[in-house]
């Protein structure tokens, strides 16, 4: 099945230092641009993470120090794959969790002010774990019926998540799910809104879900000691709690996102 898209929709996978989005880099970047009309655009960069690649990192993508060490840095190529991103809804797999929030510190360090709360986010991953748990490789012979080659290459990784996704629309067209609460509903369908929403666990107000919205549209700590207590509350009660959350390796989007928050209270 072809993609029902109301703008294009920029698959991408990420290759890294290692899994700390605070500290971690992004070594390479693959983007695979389905657009409106069908046709296709794609796109590599291999960047200089100017960071230890850990061992176990360079296990999994092959990437040595020796790899990077002439190649540009994210913020010398980040204007250039914003451009490329103009537009775009975001997809890919695990995305939501590790790829998007890593993302969006890249773009914060190299100062480009990139709106990810105004795209349609698709994690399919979650999709797939929602609807038959698996890991890609088992993702791609169950929807795919073939082995998953290269896997860990950022092209190869893409490419398999977006021919998933199609698979996916496929097999679970018109298949009803009832959930925990006894409300049954057909989520999977071509449409971005409704892979958006079958995607995401909660509400993010974050891009890590450190941050969630309740069922009152307020900010809720989804972390820690104040967990499913809102921002305001804990700021109100406890200032020094958000001196800390600026001190500890807490992800920049995440730290700009209660910075506002505060401001906001400041302004009441």
């Amino acid at each position: 099945m072809e993609l029902n898209l109301k703008r294009p929709l920029a698959f991408f996978d990420l290759e890294t230092t290692g899994l700390n989005v605070a500290k971690d880099r992004i070594i390479e970047i693959h983007i695979l641009k389905i657009n409106t009309n069908g046709t296709t655009e794609s796109k590599t960069w291999v960047v200089n993470p100017e960071y230890p690649i850990a061992p176990e990192a360079t296990a999994i993508h092959g990437f040595t120090e020796e790899d990077v060490k002439d190649k540009p840095t994210f913020k010398q190529v980040a204007k250039e794959i914003s451009h490329f991103l103009e537009h775009c809804d975001l997809a890919g797999y695990n995305s939501l969790k590790y790829d998007i929030p890593m993302l969006a510190e890249e773009f914060l360090r190299a100062g480009i002010d990139f709106d990810f709360k105004n795209r349609k986010l698709i994690d399919v991953q979650n999709i797939f774990m929602k609807m038959e748990p698996r890991t890609l490789s088992a993702a791609s012979r169950f929807y795919l019926n073939k082995e998953h080659k290269d896997a860990h290459s950022a092209e190869a990784d893409t490419i398999a998540t977006f021919e998933i996704l199609k698979a996916q629309l496929d097999k679970y067209k018109d298949v009803e799910v009832t959930d925990k609460d006894g409300n049954t509903s057909v989520p999977v369908k071509n449409d971005i809104d409704a892979l958006h929403n079958l995607s995401s666990h909660h509400r993010n107000a974050d891009l890590m879900g450190q941050i969630i919205y309740n069922a009152e549209g307020k900010e809720v700590f989804n972390f820690g000691k104040h967990k499913g207590k809102t921002v305001e509350e804990v700021f109100e009660k406890e200032p020094s709690y958000y001196d800390w959350i600026m001190k500890a390796d807490f992800p920049l989007y995440t730290k700009n996102l209660l910075t506002k928050i505060r401001l906001r209270m400041n302004q009441k």
